[in-house]
Protein backbone atom coordinates (compact mmCIF):
# COMPACT_ATOMS: atom_id res chain seq x y z
CA UNK A 1 0.00 0.00 0.00
CA UNK A 2 1.48 3.41 -0.94
CA UNK A 3 2.35 5.79 1.89
CA UNK A 4 0.25 8.97 2.07
CA UNK A 5 1.45 12.57 2.49
CA UNK A 6 -1.04 15.45 2.66
CA UNK A 7 0.40 18.90 1.96
CA UNK A 8 -0.46 22.36 0.69
CA UNK A 9 1.47 25.16 -1.00
CA UNK A 10 1.11 28.59 0.61
CA UNK A 11 2.56 31.85 -0.71
CA UNK A 12 1.97 35.53 -1.30
CA UNK A 13 0.12 36.38 -4.54
CA UNK A 14 2.24 35.85 -7.68
CA UNK A 15 5.08 33.93 -6.03
CA UNK A 16 4.62 30.95 -8.38
CA UNK A 17 2.25 28.60 -6.53
CA UNK A 18 0.28 27.41 -9.58
CA UNK A 19 3.48 27.04 -11.66
CA UNK A 20 5.08 24.82 -8.99
CA UNK A 21 1.91 22.68 -8.89
CA UNK A 22 2.11 22.38 -12.71
CA UNK A 23 5.71 21.08 -12.57
CA UNK A 24 4.86 18.54 -9.86
CA UNK A 25 1.95 17.22 -11.95
CA UNK A 26 4.26 16.91 -14.98
CA UNK A 27 7.07 15.22 -13.02
CA UNK A 28 4.78 12.61 -11.48
CA UNK A 29 3.46 11.73 -14.95
CA UNK A 30 -0.15 12.60 -14.18
CA UNK A 31 -0.62 14.27 -17.56
CA UNK A 32 1.00 13.69 -20.94
CA UNK A 33 2.96 16.63 -22.28
CA UNK A 34 0.65 16.97 -25.32
CA UNK A 35 -2.35 17.48 -22.99
CA UNK A 36 -0.54 19.85 -20.65
CA UNK A 37 -1.38 23.55 -20.28
CA UNK A 38 -0.15 26.18 -17.84
CA UNK A 39 -2.10 26.66 -14.58
CA UNK A 40 -3.63 23.23 -15.13
CA UNK A 41 -5.45 23.31 -11.77
CA UNK A 42 -7.06 26.70 -12.53
CA UNK A 43 -10.23 25.90 -14.48
CA UNK A 44 -11.67 29.39 -14.98
CA UNK A 45 -10.62 31.89 -17.67
CA UNK A 46 -10.62 34.66 -15.06
CA UNK A 47 -8.09 32.70 -12.96
CA UNK A 48 -5.75 32.38 -15.94
CA UNK A 49 -6.04 36.05 -16.95
CA UNK A 50 -5.46 37.44 -13.46
CA UNK A 51 -2.93 34.75 -12.53
CA UNK A 52 -4.73 34.03 -9.24
CA UNK A 53 -6.40 30.95 -7.77
CA UNK A 54 -10.03 31.56 -6.83
CA UNK A 55 -11.33 28.03 -6.21
CA UNK A 56 -9.03 25.67 -4.32
CA UNK A 57 -8.36 22.32 -6.01
CA UNK A 58 -7.01 19.00 -4.79
CA UNK A 59 -4.94 16.50 -6.77
CA UNK A 60 -3.47 13.09 -5.92
CA UNK A 61 0.11 12.65 -7.21
CA UNK A 62 1.62 9.13 -7.45
CA UNK A 63 5.37 9.32 -6.68
CA UNK A 64 8.25 6.87 -6.24
CA UNK A 65 11.14 8.38 -4.26
CA UNK A 66 14.90 7.79 -4.68
CA UNK A 67 14.75 4.74 -2.37
CA UNK A 68 12.05 3.12 -4.50
CA UNK A 69 9.24 3.67 -1.97
CA UNK A 70 5.75 4.40 -3.35
CA UNK A 71 3.85 7.46 -2.16
CA UNK A 72 0.48 9.13 -2.80
CA UNK A 73 1.00 12.89 -2.39
CA UNK A 74 -2.26 14.79 -1.87
CA UNK A 75 -1.73 18.42 -2.90
CA UNK A 76 -4.55 20.57 -1.54
CA UNK A 77 -4.19 23.81 -3.49
CA UNK A 78 -5.40 26.97 -1.76
CA UNK A 79 -6.65 30.37 -2.98
CA UNK A 80 -4.01 33.06 -2.41
CA UNK A 81 -6.11 36.15 -1.70
CA UNK A 82 -7.00 37.50 1.74
CA UNK A 83 -10.76 37.41 0.89
CA UNK A 84 -10.62 33.60 0.89
CA UNK A 85 -8.60 33.17 4.09
CA UNK A 86 -11.25 30.93 5.72
CA UNK A 87 -11.07 28.46 2.81
CA UNK A 88 -7.28 28.49 3.18
CA UNK A 89 -7.58 27.68 6.91
CA UNK A 90 -9.84 24.68 6.20
CA UNK A 91 -7.46 23.41 3.51
CA UNK A 92 -4.56 23.73 5.98
CA UNK A 93 -6.55 21.81 8.60
CA UNK A 94 -6.67 18.91 6.10
CA UNK A 95 -2.84 18.72 5.81
CA UNK A 96 0.14 17.62 7.88
CA UNK A 97 2.64 19.95 6.21
CA UNK A 98 3.08 22.90 3.85
CA UNK A 99 5.53 24.23 1.31
CA UNK A 100 6.08 27.92 2.10
CA UNK A 101 6.94 29.44 -1.28
CA UNK A 102 9.01 32.65 -1.37
CA UNK A 103 9.92 34.63 -4.50
CA UNK A 104 13.74 35.00 -4.74
CA UNK A 105 13.42 38.54 -6.12
CA UNK A 106 10.53 39.87 -3.96
CA UNK A 107 11.41 38.16 -0.67
CA UNK A 108 9.06 37.78 2.30
CA UNK A 109 5.80 39.76 1.86
CA UNK A 110 2.65 40.46 3.89
CA UNK A 111 0.72 37.31 3.07
CA UNK A 112 3.83 35.13 3.37
CA UNK A 113 3.86 36.04 7.08
CA UNK A 114 0.05 35.75 7.45
CA UNK A 115 0.08 32.28 5.81
CA UNK A 116 3.00 31.16 7.97
CA UNK A 117 1.07 32.04 11.14
CA UNK A 118 -1.99 30.18 9.79
CA UNK A 119 0.19 27.08 9.20
CA UNK A 120 1.70 27.41 12.70
CA UNK A 121 -1.79 27.60 14.23
CA UNK A 122 -2.50 24.15 12.75
CA UNK A 123 0.90 22.88 13.98
CA UNK A 124 2.05 21.90 10.47
CA UNK A 125 5.52 20.96 9.28
CA UNK A 126 6.82 23.93 7.24
CA UNK A 127 9.30 23.46 4.39
CA UNK A 128 10.59 26.80 2.98
CA UNK A 129 11.05 26.82 -0.82
CA UNK A 130 12.82 29.70 -2.61
CA UNK A 131 11.33 29.99 -6.11
CA UNK A 132 12.28 32.00 -9.24
CA UNK A 133 16.04 31.55 -8.70
CA UNK A 134 16.49 31.94 -12.49
CA UNK A 135 15.53 35.66 -12.40
CA UNK A 136 18.35 38.20 -12.86
CA UNK A 137 17.05 40.12 -9.80
CA UNK A 138 17.05 37.01 -7.54
CA UNK A 139 18.85 37.64 -4.23
CA UNK A 140 19.02 34.21 -2.59
CA UNK A 141 21.27 35.25 0.32
CA UNK A 142 18.94 38.04 1.35
CA UNK A 143 15.89 35.74 1.15
CA UNK A 144 17.69 33.16 3.31
CA UNK A 145 18.33 35.92 5.86
CA UNK A 146 14.64 36.92 5.76
CA UNK A 147 13.63 33.27 6.35
CA UNK A 148 15.84 33.22 9.46
CA UNK A 149 14.93 36.69 10.81
CA UNK A 150 11.31 37.35 9.69
CA UNK A 151 9.96 33.82 9.76
CA UNK A 152 12.23 32.23 12.42
CA UNK A 153 12.69 29.14 10.22
CA UNK A 154 15.88 27.21 9.46
CA UNK A 155 17.19 28.64 6.16
CA UNK A 156 19.44 25.57 5.67
CA UNK A 157 16.23 23.57 5.09
CA UNK A 158 15.18 25.94 2.27
CA UNK A 159 15.05 24.28 -1.15
CA UNK A 160 16.06 26.29 -4.21
CA UNK A 161 13.94 25.84 -7.31
CA UNK A 162 12.70 27.50 -10.47
CA UNK A 163 9.17 26.32 -11.16
CA UNK A 164 9.21 28.05 -14.55
CA UNK A 165 12.32 26.18 -15.75
CA UNK A 166 11.60 22.98 -13.80
CA UNK A 167 14.81 22.94 -11.74
CA UNK A 168 14.74 21.67 -8.15
CA UNK A 169 11.26 20.07 -8.41
CA UNK A 170 12.63 16.57 -7.66
CA UNK A 171 14.25 17.92 -4.46
CA UNK A 172 10.91 19.48 -3.41
CA UNK A 173 9.10 16.13 -3.82
CA UNK A 174 11.86 14.30 -1.92
CA UNK A 175 11.57 16.83 0.92
CA UNK A 176 7.79 16.27 1.12
CA UNK A 177 8.27 12.49 1.54
CA UNK A 178 11.17 12.95 4.01
CA UNK A 179 9.95 15.74 6.32
CA UNK A 180 6.13 15.79 6.26
CA UNK A 181 4.73 13.17 8.67
CA UNK A 182 2.23 10.50 7.50
CA UNK A 183 -1.41 11.12 8.50
CA UNK A 184 -2.68 9.65 11.75
CA UNK A 185 -6.15 8.18 12.18
CA UNK A 186 -7.88 4.96 13.14
CA UNK A 187 -9.98 3.15 10.52
CA UNK A 188 -11.98 1.37 13.27
CA UNK A 189 -13.26 4.59 14.90
CA UNK A 190 -16.55 6.29 13.84
CA UNK A 191 -16.28 8.29 10.57
CA UNK A 192 -15.02 11.85 10.98
CA UNK A 193 -14.24 13.79 7.76
CA UNK A 194 -13.64 17.52 7.14
CA UNK A 195 -15.22 19.31 4.14
CA UNK A 196 -12.60 21.73 2.73
CA UNK A 197 -14.29 22.51 -0.60
CA UNK A 198 -17.32 21.74 -2.75
CA UNK A 199 -18.19 22.40 -6.38
CA UNK A 200 -21.24 21.82 -8.52
CA UNK A 201 -21.58 19.32 -11.34
CA UNK A 202 -24.72 19.80 -13.48
CA UNK A 203 -25.20 16.02 -13.82
CA UNK A 204 -24.21 14.70 -10.38
CA UNK A 205 -25.05 17.58 -8.01
CA UNK A 206 -22.55 18.79 -5.41
CA UNK A 207 -19.16 17.07 -5.33
CA UNK A 208 -17.74 17.38 -1.82
CA UNK A 209 -13.95 17.52 -1.32
CA UNK A 210 -12.98 16.06 2.06
CA UNK A 211 -10.17 14.78 4.25
CA UNK A 212 -10.98 11.64 6.28
CA UNK A 213 -9.56 11.86 9.82
CA UNK A 214 -11.06 8.65 11.25
CA UNK A 215 -13.15 5.71 10.06
CA UNK A 216 -14.07 4.83 6.49
CA UNK A 217 -16.76 5.88 3.97
CA UNK A 218 -18.06 3.69 1.12
CA UNK A 219 -20.78 3.97 -1.56
CA UNK A 220 -24.10 2.97 0.00
CA UNK A 221 -23.33 4.49 3.43
CA UNK A 222 -25.76 7.03 4.89
CA UNK A 223 -23.81 10.09 6.02
CA UNK A 224 -24.79 13.04 8.20
CA UNK A 225 -23.62 16.68 7.91
CA UNK A 226 -23.08 17.65 11.55
CA UNK A 227 -23.81 21.40 11.30
CA UNK A 228 -27.25 20.95 9.70
CA UNK A 229 -28.10 17.33 10.63
CA UNK A 230 -29.02 16.59 6.99
CA UNK A 231 -28.52 12.96 5.87
CA UNK A 232 -27.57 11.71 2.38
CA UNK A 233 -26.77 8.35 0.80
CA UNK A 234 -23.28 8.09 -0.70
CA UNK A 235 -23.34 7.23 -4.43
CA UNK A 236 -19.60 7.40 -5.21
CA UNK A 237 -16.27 7.88 -3.45
CA UNK A 238 -12.92 8.52 -5.10
CA UNK A 239 -9.74 10.56 -5.39
CA UNK A 240 -8.80 13.56 -7.53
CA UNK A 241 -6.31 12.92 -10.26
CA UNK A 242 -6.82 15.44 -13.09
CA UNK A 243 -10.32 14.08 -13.32
CA UNK A 244 -12.33 12.14 -10.72
CA UNK A 245 -11.12 8.57 -10.19
CA UNK A 246 -13.63 6.34 -8.30
CA UNK A 247 -12.38 4.18 -5.41
CA UNK A 248 -14.16 1.50 -3.36
CA UNK A 249 -13.73 3.49 -0.15
CA UNK A 250 -11.96 6.42 1.49
CA UNK A 251 -10.18 5.58 4.75
CA UNK A 252 -8.59 7.55 7.59
CA UNK A 253 -5.77 9.78 6.32
CA UNK A 254 -6.99 9.95 2.71
CA UNK A 255 -8.15 12.98 0.73
CA UNK A 256 -10.82 12.61 -1.95
CA UNK A 257 -14.42 13.32 -2.89
CA UNK A 258 -17.89 11.93 -2.31
CA UNK A 259 -21.04 12.30 -4.39
CA UNK A 260 -24.20 11.89 -2.32
CA UNK A 261 -27.07 13.50 -4.27
CA UNK A 262 -26.62 16.86 -2.49
CA UNK A 263 -28.55 19.37 -4.61
CA UNK A 264 -26.68 22.66 -4.07
CA UNK A 265 -23.28 23.80 -2.86
CA UNK A 266 -24.94 25.93 -0.15
CA UNK A 267 -26.21 22.71 1.49
CA UNK A 268 -22.57 21.85 2.24
CA UNK A 269 -20.65 24.26 4.42
CA UNK A 270 -16.85 24.57 4.24
CA UNK A 271 -15.37 23.30 7.53
CA UNK A 272 -18.36 21.06 8.35
CA UNK A 273 -17.83 17.50 9.62
CA UNK A 274 -19.26 14.43 7.85
CA UNK A 275 -20.02 11.32 9.91
CA UNK A 276 -22.01 8.07 9.60
CA UNK A 277 -25.69 8.44 10.44
CA UNK A 278 -25.83 5.00 12.12
CA UNK A 279 -22.60 5.35 14.15
CA UNK A 280 -21.90 9.11 14.48
CA UNK A 281 -18.71 10.70 15.74
CA UNK A 282 -19.15 12.02 19.32
CA UNK A 283 -18.07 15.57 18.39
CA UNK A 284 -17.45 17.58 15.18
CA UNK A 285 -13.93 18.55 14.08
CA UNK A 286 -12.87 21.97 15.48
CA UNK A 287 -12.68 25.26 13.61
CA UNK A 288 -16.06 25.35 11.81
CA UNK A 289 -17.74 28.73 11.47
CA UNK A 290 -20.37 30.24 9.21
CA UNK A 291 -18.76 32.47 6.55
CA UNK A 292 -20.12 35.99 6.96
CA UNK A 293 -20.16 38.59 4.16
CA UNK A 294 -18.10 41.71 4.83
CA UNK A 295 -18.81 43.97 1.82
CA UNK A 296 -22.32 44.69 0.50
CA UNK A 297 -23.46 46.05 -2.84
CA UNK A 298 -26.70 46.08 -4.85
CA UNK A 299 -26.78 44.58 -8.35
CA UNK A 300 -29.23 45.83 -10.98
CA UNK A 301 -29.78 44.88 -14.64
CA UNK A 302 -29.11 47.69 -17.14
CA UNK A 303 -32.65 47.32 -18.52
CA UNK A 304 -35.65 46.23 -16.46
CA UNK A 305 -36.52 43.51 -19.00
CA UNK A 306 -33.31 41.66 -18.00
CA UNK A 307 -34.42 41.24 -14.35
CA UNK A 308 -35.66 37.67 -14.87
CA UNK A 309 -32.39 36.73 -16.58
CA UNK A 310 -30.38 38.19 -13.67
CA UNK A 311 -32.52 36.22 -11.18
CA UNK A 312 -31.77 32.94 -12.99
CA UNK A 313 -28.06 33.82 -13.39
CA UNK A 314 -27.65 34.51 -9.65
CA UNK A 315 -29.42 31.27 -8.70
CA UNK A 316 -27.15 29.26 -11.02
CA UNK A 317 -24.05 31.12 -9.79
CA UNK A 318 -25.01 30.39 -6.16
CA UNK A 319 -24.76 26.65 -6.99
CA UNK A 320 -21.01 27.15 -7.46
CA UNK A 321 -20.27 29.79 -4.83
CA UNK A 322 -21.81 29.23 -1.40
CA UNK A 323 -20.14 32.41 -0.03
CA UNK A 324 -22.38 34.73 -2.12
CA UNK A 325 -25.45 35.96 -0.21
CA UNK A 326 -28.27 37.85 -1.94
CA UNK A 327 -31.83 39.04 -1.44
CA UNK A 328 -34.31 41.06 -3.51
CA UNK A 329 -33.92 44.84 -3.53
CA UNK A 330 -35.46 47.77 -5.40
CA UNK A 331 -34.51 51.36 -6.18
CA UNK A 332 -36.55 54.25 -7.53
CA UNK A 333 -33.75 55.10 -9.97
CA UNK A 334 -32.60 51.64 -11.03
CA UNK A 335 -35.70 49.45 -10.62
CA UNK A 336 -35.64 45.88 -9.31
CA UNK A 337 -32.37 44.22 -8.35
CA UNK A 338 -30.60 42.27 -5.59
CA UNK A 339 -28.70 43.20 -2.44
CA UNK A 340 -25.58 41.00 -2.34
CA UNK A 341 -23.03 40.21 0.37
CA UNK A 342 -19.40 39.40 -0.52
CA UNK A 343 -16.31 38.18 1.36
CA UNK A 344 -14.29 41.18 0.15
CA UNK A 345 -13.69 43.46 -2.80
CA UNK A 346 -11.90 40.83 -4.91
CA UNK A 347 -14.83 38.47 -4.36
CA UNK A 348 -17.20 41.24 -5.52
CA UNK A 349 -15.14 41.82 -8.69
CA UNK A 350 -15.03 38.10 -9.48
CA UNK A 351 -18.80 37.67 -9.02
CA UNK A 352 -19.46 40.69 -11.26
CA UNK A 353 -17.05 39.48 -13.95
CA UNK A 354 -18.33 35.89 -13.94
CA UNK A 355 -21.97 37.02 -14.13
CA UNK A 356 -21.11 39.20 -17.14
CA UNK A 357 -18.98 36.57 -18.92
CA UNK A 358 -20.51 33.23 -18.10
CA UNK A 359 -24.16 34.32 -17.91
CA UNK A 360 -24.14 37.25 -20.39
CA UNK A 361 -25.52 39.79 -17.89
CA UNK A 362 -25.10 43.58 -18.20
CA UNK A 363 -24.95 44.90 -14.64
CA UNK A 364 -24.89 48.07 -12.60
CA UNK A 365 -23.44 47.73 -9.09
CA UNK A 366 -24.00 50.33 -6.37
CA UNK A 367 -21.25 51.74 -4.14
CA UNK A 368 -19.85 48.91 -1.97
CA UNK A 369 -20.64 49.38 1.73
CA UNK A 370 -19.88 47.57 4.97
CA UNK A 371 -22.19 46.66 7.86
CA UNK A 372 -22.62 49.42 10.44
CA UNK A 373 -24.08 49.03 13.94
CA UNK A 374 -26.31 51.74 15.41
CA UNK A 375 -27.46 51.98 19.04
CA UNK A 376 -30.70 53.96 19.30
CA UNK A 377 -31.87 56.13 22.20
CA UNK A 378 -34.48 53.50 23.13
CA UNK A 379 -31.71 50.91 23.64
CA UNK A 380 -32.37 49.04 20.38
CA UNK A 381 -29.39 47.95 18.23
CA UNK A 382 -29.59 48.02 14.41
CA UNK A 383 -27.28 46.45 11.82
CA UNK A 384 -27.36 48.45 8.57
CA UNK A 385 -25.60 47.46 5.33
CA UNK A 386 -27.77 49.61 3.02
CA UNK A 387 -27.89 53.45 3.25
CA UNK A 388 -31.66 53.28 2.61
CA UNK A 389 -32.15 51.89 6.13
CA UNK A 390 -30.04 54.53 7.90
CA UNK A 391 -32.08 55.40 11.04
CA UNK A 392 -33.43 58.86 11.91
CA UNK A 393 -30.38 60.87 13.12
CA UNK A 394 -32.38 62.17 16.11
CA UNK A 395 -32.78 58.60 17.43
CA UNK A 396 -29.09 57.58 17.14
CA UNK A 397 -27.17 57.37 20.41
CA UNK A 398 -23.95 55.97 18.91
CA UNK A 399 -22.77 54.66 15.54
CA UNK A 400 -20.15 51.89 15.16
CA UNK A 401 -18.16 50.85 12.10
CA UNK A 402 -15.91 47.81 11.51
CA UNK A 403 -12.13 48.24 11.87
CA UNK A 404 -9.39 46.07 10.42
CA UNK A 405 -5.74 45.56 11.32
CA UNK A 406 -3.70 46.14 8.17
CA UNK A 407 -0.18 44.85 7.67
CA UNK A 408 1.79 46.56 4.88
CA UNK A 409 5.27 45.45 3.73
CA UNK A 410 7.21 48.04 1.72
CA UNK A 411 10.75 49.06 0.84
CA UNK A 412 11.90 51.75 3.29
CA UNK A 413 11.95 54.57 0.70
CA UNK A 414 8.13 54.52 0.44
CA UNK A 415 7.39 55.08 4.15
CA UNK A 416 6.33 58.73 3.72
CA UNK A 417 3.77 58.24 0.93
CA UNK A 418 2.29 55.10 2.54
CA UNK A 419 1.95 56.85 5.90
CA UNK A 420 0.14 59.75 4.16
CA UNK A 421 -2.18 57.31 2.39
CA UNK A 422 -3.05 55.46 5.62
CA UNK A 423 -3.60 58.65 7.63
CA UNK A 424 -5.77 60.06 4.82
CA UNK A 425 -7.91 56.90 5.15
CA UNK A 426 -8.34 57.51 8.91
CA UNK A 427 -5.67 55.01 9.97
CA UNK A 428 -4.83 55.06 13.72
CA UNK A 429 -2.48 53.34 16.16
CA UNK A 430 0.47 52.88 13.78
CA UNK A 431 3.18 50.33 14.59
CA UNK A 432 6.50 49.79 12.80
CA UNK A 433 8.91 46.90 12.59
CA UNK A 434 12.08 46.47 10.52
CA UNK A 435 12.25 42.77 9.55
CA UNK A 436 15.38 43.18 7.39
CA UNK A 437 17.54 46.13 6.33
CA UNK A 438 15.79 48.20 3.67
CA UNK A 439 12.29 46.74 4.33
CA UNK A 440 9.67 47.90 6.77
CA UNK A 441 6.33 46.54 8.03
CA UNK A 442 3.69 49.13 8.93
CA UNK A 443 0.59 48.12 10.88
CA UNK A 444 -2.45 50.39 11.15
CA UNK A 445 -5.97 50.07 12.54
CA UNK A 446 -8.24 51.34 9.75
CA UNK A 447 -11.98 51.51 9.04
CA UNK A 448 -12.92 48.77 6.55
CA UNK A 449 -15.10 51.27 4.66
CA UNK A 450 -11.98 53.29 3.74
CA UNK A 451 -10.18 50.23 2.35
CA UNK A 452 -12.91 48.70 0.16
CA UNK A 453 -12.90 51.47 -2.45
CA UNK A 454 -9.50 51.72 -4.10
CA UNK A 455 -6.97 51.45 -1.25
CA UNK A 456 -5.11 48.49 -2.75
CA UNK A 457 -4.81 50.19 -6.15
CA UNK A 458 -3.55 53.42 -4.55
CA UNK A 459 -1.04 51.47 -2.43
CA UNK A 460 0.34 49.72 -5.53
CA UNK A 461 0.54 53.09 -7.33
CA UNK A 462 2.39 55.02 -4.61
CA UNK A 463 4.84 52.12 -3.99
CA UNK A 464 5.39 51.48 -7.74
CA UNK A 465 4.08 47.91 -7.30
CA UNK A 466 6.37 46.97 -4.39
CA UNK A 467 3.81 47.31 -1.57
CA UNK A 468 2.06 44.19 -0.26
CA UNK A 469 -1.02 44.29 1.92
CA UNK A 470 -2.88 41.93 4.23
CA UNK A 471 -5.66 42.52 6.77
CA UNK A 472 -7.66 40.92 9.58
CA UNK A 473 -11.02 42.05 10.92
CA UNK A 474 -10.64 43.57 14.39
CA UNK A 475 -13.81 44.96 15.99
CA UNK A 476 -16.48 47.67 15.81
CA UNK A 477 -15.56 51.18 17.00
CA UNK A 478 -17.61 54.31 17.69
CA UNK A 479 -17.44 57.02 15.02
CA UNK A 480 -19.33 60.04 13.70
CA UNK A 481 -21.23 58.53 10.75
CA UNK A 482 -23.70 60.41 8.58
CA UNK A 483 -25.86 59.61 5.57
CA UNK A 484 -24.84 61.51 2.45
CA UNK A 485 -27.69 62.03 -0.05
CA UNK A 486 -27.26 63.15 -3.66
CA UNK A 487 -30.07 65.33 -5.01
CA UNK A 488 -30.61 65.90 -8.72
CA UNK A 489 -33.01 68.75 -9.49
CA UNK A 490 -34.13 68.69 -5.85
CA UNK A 491 -34.98 64.97 -5.85
CA UNK A 492 -32.99 62.44 -3.85
CA UNK A 493 -31.44 59.61 -5.90
CA UNK A 494 -31.53 56.71 -3.43
CA UNK A 495 -29.10 54.55 -5.43
CA UNK A 496 -26.36 57.16 -4.86
CA UNK A 497 -26.80 57.51 -1.08
CA UNK A 498 -23.79 56.56 1.08
CA UNK A 499 -23.01 56.21 4.78
CA UNK A 500 -19.74 58.08 5.38
CA UNK A 501 -17.67 59.59 8.17
CA UNK A 502 -18.62 63.24 8.69
CA UNK A 503 -15.07 64.44 7.91
CA UNK A 504 -15.10 62.70 4.51
CA UNK A 505 -18.67 63.65 3.56
CA UNK A 506 -17.90 66.94 1.77
CA UNK A 507 -15.07 65.52 -0.37
CA UNK A 508 -17.23 62.52 -1.34
CA UNK A 509 -20.17 64.82 -2.16
CA UNK A 510 -18.02 67.16 -4.31
CA UNK A 511 -16.63 64.19 -6.16
CA UNK A 512 -20.10 62.73 -6.87
CA UNK A 513 -21.49 66.13 -7.98
CA UNK A 514 -18.61 66.71 -10.41
CA UNK A 515 -18.92 63.21 -11.89
CA UNK A 516 -22.68 63.59 -12.38
CA UNK A 517 -22.21 67.00 -13.97
CA UNK A 518 -19.93 65.39 -16.58
CA UNK A 519 -22.29 62.49 -17.27
CA UNK A 520 -25.83 63.91 -17.20
CA UNK A 521 -26.70 65.55 -20.54
CA UNK A 522 -27.86 69.18 -20.62
CA UNK A 523 -31.63 69.79 -20.58
CA UNK A 524 -33.71 72.83 -21.53
CA UNK A 525 -33.64 73.97 -17.89
CA UNK A 526 -30.93 74.45 -15.27
CA UNK A 527 -30.19 71.30 -13.21
CA UNK A 528 -28.71 71.67 -9.72
CA UNK A 529 -26.82 68.63 -8.36
CA UNK A 530 -26.37 68.72 -4.58
CA UNK A 531 -24.80 66.66 -1.84
CA UNK A 532 -26.76 66.86 1.42
CA UNK A 533 -26.47 65.63 5.00
CA UNK A 534 -30.02 65.80 6.31
CA UNK A 535 -31.22 69.32 5.38
CA UNK A 536 -27.71 70.78 5.06
CA UNK A 537 -26.27 71.15 1.54
CA UNK A 538 -22.52 70.41 1.64
CA UNK A 539 -21.68 70.44 -2.10
CA UNK A 540 -23.23 71.64 -5.34
CA UNK A 541 -22.61 71.83 -9.05
CA UNK A 542 -24.97 73.05 -11.77
CA UNK A 543 -25.63 71.84 -15.30
CA UNK A 544 -26.31 74.84 -17.56
CA UNK A 545 -29.44 74.70 -19.74
CA UNK A 546 -29.68 74.82 -23.50
CA UNK A 547 -30.59 78.39 -24.36
CA UNK A 548 -32.09 79.85 -27.46
CA UNK A 549 -30.91 83.37 -28.35
CA UNK A 550 -34.33 85.07 -28.17
CA UNK A 551 -32.80 88.53 -28.58
CA UNK A 552 -31.28 87.79 -32.00
CA UNK A 553 -34.15 89.52 -33.83
CA UNK A 554 -33.62 92.77 -31.84
CA UNK A 555 -31.07 94.65 -33.93
CA UNK A 556 -31.24 97.90 -32.02
CA UNK A 557 -33.84 100.02 -30.30
CA UNK A 558 -34.87 100.18 -26.68
CA UNK A 559 -33.20 97.83 -24.07
CA UNK A 560 -36.64 97.17 -22.54
CA UNK A 561 -37.62 95.10 -25.61
CA UNK A 562 -34.65 92.74 -25.01
CA UNK A 563 -35.36 92.57 -21.29
CA UNK A 564 -39.02 91.72 -21.94
CA UNK A 565 -38.04 88.80 -24.20
CA UNK A 566 -35.46 87.51 -21.66
CA UNK A 567 -38.03 87.69 -18.81
CA UNK A 568 -40.52 85.74 -20.92
CA UNK A 569 -37.86 83.09 -21.58
CA UNK A 570 -36.98 82.94 -17.87
CA UNK A 571 -40.62 82.27 -16.91
CA UNK A 572 -40.82 79.48 -19.49
CA UNK A 573 -37.61 77.88 -18.12
CA UNK A 574 -38.97 78.09 -14.58
CA UNK A 575 -42.26 76.42 -15.56
CA UNK A 576 -40.36 73.78 -17.52
CA UNK A 577 -38.14 73.03 -14.49
CA UNK A 578 -41.22 72.48 -12.33
CA UNK A 579 -42.80 69.95 -14.65
CA UNK A 580 -39.65 68.56 -16.31
CA UNK A 581 -37.87 65.44 -15.08
CA UNK A 582 -34.15 64.69 -15.39
CA UNK A 583 -33.19 61.49 -17.17
CA UNK A 584 -30.02 60.12 -15.47
CA UNK A 585 -28.12 57.82 -17.85
CA UNK A 586 -26.77 54.49 -16.51
CA UNK A 587 -23.22 55.67 -17.27
CA UNK A 588 -23.65 58.37 -14.59
CA UNK A 589 -24.18 55.73 -11.87
CA UNK A 590 -21.16 53.78 -13.05
CA UNK A 591 -19.03 56.97 -13.11
CA UNK A 592 -19.89 57.80 -9.49
CA UNK A 593 -19.29 54.22 -8.29
CA UNK A 594 -15.93 54.00 -10.02
CA UNK A 595 -14.94 57.45 -8.78
CA UNK A 596 -11.45 57.96 -7.42
CA UNK A 597 -12.48 58.49 -3.80
CA UNK A 598 -9.53 60.34 -2.38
Amino acid sequence: MPQIRNFSIIAHIDHGKSTLADRMIQLTGLVESRNFRDQILDNMDIERERGITIKSQAVNLPYVNSKGEEFELNLIDTPGHVDFSYEVSRALASCEGVLLLIDASQGVEAQTVANLFAAMEHDLTIIPVINKIDLPSADIDQVREQIEVDLALDSDMAILCSAKEGTGIEEVLEAITAYIPPPEGNVDQPLSALIFDAHYDPFRGTIVSLRVFAGRVRPGDTIRLMSTGATHKVEETGIFRLGREPRDALSAGEVGYIIAGIKTVSDTKIGDTITQDADPSPSPLPGFREVKPVVFSSVYPVTSEDYQGLTEALEKYKLNDAALVFQKDSSAALGLGFRCGFLGLLHLEIVQERLEREFGQSLIMTVPTVEYHFTLTNGETLSVDNPLYYPDPATIEKAMEPFIKTSIFIPERYVGVVMDLCLERRGVNSRFSYPTPGRIEIQFDMPLAEVIYDFYDRLKTVTQGYGSFDYDLLDYRKNDLVKLDILVNGERVDALSQIVHRDRARSRALNACERLKEEIPRHLFKIPIQGAIGGTIVARSTISPFRKDVTAKCYGGDITRKRKLLEKQKKGKKRMKMIGSVAIPQSAFVAVFKADNK
